[in-house]
């Protein structure tokens, strides 16, 4: 009897609590909750999705996990140190040479693969019949534009240096993307065993010889610390400092910042709903202990109600962030692979974690004040329960979780530090602002709106705060996706050259050029190419003063150089002039890593021989416009006396492709790069990444509104009974509404102001520091934001307006 007893009284305590949730104050919890939950899942689950796409796109574009680079031949050794360690890879020698065929010949790019490349990516190949995906012995297959300039079909012969092949089919499609347009020219791919018979490969050739690796990645570092680099030697991966990986180390970036904001937004939003709860239920409190309840009785009840509180949240806000990660990812259907890549049991357990981890201060620290409420509450209200400054440590329950995922995410810090800084401008300069307007004489309405706001200074500064905090981080996730993909589009402009001609001779540029002008063709200057390599700075080797990938880079192989008389139109000086003789302009990461400065002697070694040159000038290059860009450009008089040949990038439309053939077949020694191809597998993937962070930022931002909108409608519920009070003391419903409107309008246009120059500091220098990008000021903001901020506004104060107006003793009769 005793234990049935018992278990009734559990029902019926479990009833009450139910009751108390459906009465009480907490069901705005609950939301809450549900609301954290349900976006965190969702934006978790889909940037899980879109990471796991973009760092496929990232190996698909190396062609494996890793890949080992070198101008020297592999070692024995290095393939044994690699099969050691259990790693799949495979081989590929790429070297230029010249093909002939009976009606022309050309200079293409070879590569020399077996039957395991590629380990990742798509290889397609077809003879008209079938396609294939490997490379045999025997085999020739060449770029689909080889076949036109070679004036040949499938079955001819064609000779590759010194062996004679017979045509196999064309390249459909070949694995890896490049943003560098010189690495474009036309290619044919045979197998490694008939690399010898080419003859192609001799003693001083220019050759890059990769290995691709694929495997654990903790495999491949430990394979990486036991190989020691040469200067010839790179790695490459997902990490490298290269004109692709940007992109995908941008996005991953831009993911996580996301992920970071709305969960900062959700904790706010939280943290005041809780205080909002414990103001309303003191009075509950301190009449249940003058009935005789004990403290531990009281502890139970809400530990029961917060329990009850969060299993329902979790449920709720899993299920309703399954079905919105569907409904963002439909405007994704087709740029989403098929099948689609599981984002597995991550995201529930991030969403469930991240919202306990804030639960335990929002909800721990207010509900163990309130579980200290004495008794004498009941008759003295105002009355706080006297409670240590302990409580406070509940905070490094979230804090120290955030240390550990944040602590190497510069960006991620800089908006926390902005938030903070934020946070306190805004409680001094709302105070200062609202004091200095009480001394202004203004109507009745503002009068009793700045009364209202000046009576708390506390209450002023958090009320202000939270609102402007919001507003600024809905603007940081916003503008930083703007910003992003205003660089982006420079990556391919809609008008970018999508050709390159090379190898131009100095007799027949003039009749190459008139042919592009007589067909309307777009094109750039023509730009005298010598290939040479920096050996000495200021007297010194420069090898020995390389400290940055850059650097490093223009070191170990020829590079090609130019020299005009003036600036390029679309590079920018950033520091010096242009000099008339004996100078040479220097790009400026090549300047930082080599630590270069202006009057600087170098000497560089062109065509065996040496000159020198002193830098004039240091220039800001976008090598992703896809214009011709050069580290390093002289003056003419430097490079007078040494033979050049000509560069010029144009614009190809479909309609001139038959000019093309024709220019192949005239200047058959010019090497013509058409990279439509490749700039069609750029736009593709730009495409998909600029959907993926613009539907992150939508919800982020819808998430963001939603949470605001509570938060208004929190702040005007505390109102509620002081407005009551004025109708029921002969306050007119004009004269209330006014002091509504009053207080709520200058709250909203303070806190837009303040957000708006928080933003714009905030996006700065994540732009600046977390992008590597320039930061710019963003006009549209200092009017959407205030704007969309009134309209919020607007809808929550005409959803409350009618019970706040209503009298006190009409809404107790």
């Amino acid at each position: 009897m005793a234990v049935q007893g018992k278990a009734e009284l559990n029902k019926r305590f479990v009833r009450w609590s139910l009751s108390e949730i459906k009465q009480g104050q907490l069901w705005p919890v609950t939301i809450a909750l549900v609301l954290i939950i349900a976006c965190i899942f969702a934006l978790s689950a889909l940037a899980e999705r879109m990471e796991q796409v973009v760092v496929k796109q990232g190996k698909e574009a190396l062609t494996a996990d890793t890949v080992y680079v070198s101008a020297n031949p592999i070692d024995q050794s290095f393939e044994k140190l690699i099969e050691s360690y259990s790693l799949t890879h495979t081989t590929q020698t790429r070297f230029a040479t010249m093909v002939f065929s009976d009606n022309a010949m050309k200079l293409i790019t070879v590569k020399a693969v077996d039957e395991q490349y590629p380990l990742q990516g798509e290889l397609r190949l077809s003879d008209a019949q079938s396609e294939f995906g490997q490379v045999k012995p025997g085999e020739l297959w060449l770029d689909e534009r080889l076949f036109n300039q070679l004036d040949v079909t499938i079955g001819d012969a064609v000779t590759v240096g010194d062996a004679d092949f017979v045509v196999t089919g064309r390249i459909l499609e070949e694995p890896g993307l490049s943003f560098n347009p010189f690495q474009q020219m036309p290619s044919a791919f045979i197998h490694s065993a008939d690399l010898d018979k080419t003859g192609a490969v001799q003693l001083g050739s220019r050759v890059r010889y990769s290995v691709f690796l694929n495997g654990d990645s903790d495999v491949i570092e430990q394979l990486k610390q036991q190989v020691e680099l040469t200067p010839s030697d790179r790695w490459r991966d997902q990490n490298s400092a290269s004109r692709t990986n940007e992109v995908f180390q941008r996005t991953e970036q831009y993911l996580s910042l996301t992920v970071a904001i709305v969960v900062i937004m959700a904790a706010t939003t939280l943290v005041l709903t809780c205080q909002h709860y414990v103001a309303t239920r003191r009075k509950t409190i301190a009449m249940l202990k003058s009935l005789g309840a004990s403290k531990a009785w009281v502890i139970r009840w809400l530990i029961t109600q917060v329990t009850i509180l969060l299993a329902t949240a979790v449920v709720v806000g899993i299920a309703l962030g399954i079905g919105l990660e569907f409904l963002l990812r439909i405007p994704l259907a087709d740029l989403l692979p098929n099948p689609l890549p599981s984002y597995g049991i991550n995201p529930a357990l991030i969403a469930i974690s991240t919202s306990i981890l804030i639960a335990v201060p929002a909800l721990g620290i207010p509900l163990i004040g309130l579980v200290n409420v004495s008794a004498v509450n009941v008759m003295q209200e105002g009355e706080s329960p006297q409670v240590g400054l302990g409580r406070y440590a509940l905070i490094l329950v979230p804090v120290i979780p955030m240390l550990i995922t944040y602590y190497d995410n510069l960006f991620v810090w800089i908006v926390l530090g902005g938030m903070v800084a934020l946070f306190i401008l805004l409680a001094v300069i709302s105070v200062v602002i609202t004091r200095l307007l009480a001394k202004v004489p203004l109507n009745t309405a503002f009068k009793l709106a700045l009364s209202r706001i000046n009576r708390s200074v506390s209450a002023t500064g958090v009320q202000f705060g939270a609102l402007a905090l919001s507003l600024m981080l809905l603007s940081t996730m916003w503008l930083v996706r703007t910003d992003l993909l205003t660089d982006w589009q420079r990556t391919l402009p809609v008008d970018a050259p999508n050709a390159f001609a090379l190898n131009i001779a100095p007799y027949e540029i003039d009749a190459y050029l008139k042919v592009l002008d007589d067909n309307a063709m777009t094109r750039s200057e023509a730009y005298p190419i010598v290939r040479g390599r920096l050996v000495n700075i200021n007297g010194q080797d420069a090898k020995s003063q390389a400290q940055g990938e850059e650097g490093s880079d223009v070191l170990r192989r020829e590079i090609n150089f130019t020299f005009a008389d003036a600036n390029p139109n679309h590079n920018e000086i950033i520091s010096g002039d242009w000099s008339k003789q004996g100078g040479v302009s220097v790009e400026s990461d090549v300047a930082r890593d080599l630590g270069l400065k202006l009057g600087d002697e170098l000497s560089f070694v062109i065509n065996s021989r040496e000159v020198t040159a002193s830098v004039n000038s240091i220039r800001s290059v976008e090598w992703r416009d896809m214009k011709p860009n050069f580290y390093f450009i002289f003056t003419p008089d430097v490079l007078a006396e040494i033979p050049a040949t000509y560069l010029v990038s144009f614009r190809v439309e479909e309609s001139n492709d038959q000019v093309l053939n024709s220019l192949s077949r005239q200047h058959p020694t010019v090497s013509l790069m058409d990279i439509r191809v490749m700039g069609e597998k750029i736009q593709q993937l730009l495409s998909q990444i600029v959907w993926s962070i613009t539907l992150l930022a939508a919800i982020g931002v819808v998430s963001g509104l939603l949470l605001i909108f509570t938060l208004l409608r929190l702040s005007l519920g505390q109102r509620q009974d002081e407005i009551q009070l004025y109708r029921t003391l002969g306050a007119s419903r004009k004269r209330v509404q006014q002091t509504i409107w009053a207080e709520y309008g200058l709250m909203a246009l303070v806190a837009s102001f303040i957000a708006i120059i928080g933003s714009e500091l905030v996006v700065g220098a994540i732009m600046s520091y977390g992008f590597d990008l320039s930061p710019n000021l963003h006009q549209l903001l200092w009017i959407a934001l205030p704007s969309g901020t009134f309209f919020t506004l607007a809808l929550v104060v005409n959803s409350l307006i009618k019970r706040l107006l209503t009298p006190v003793n009409k809404a107790f009769s």
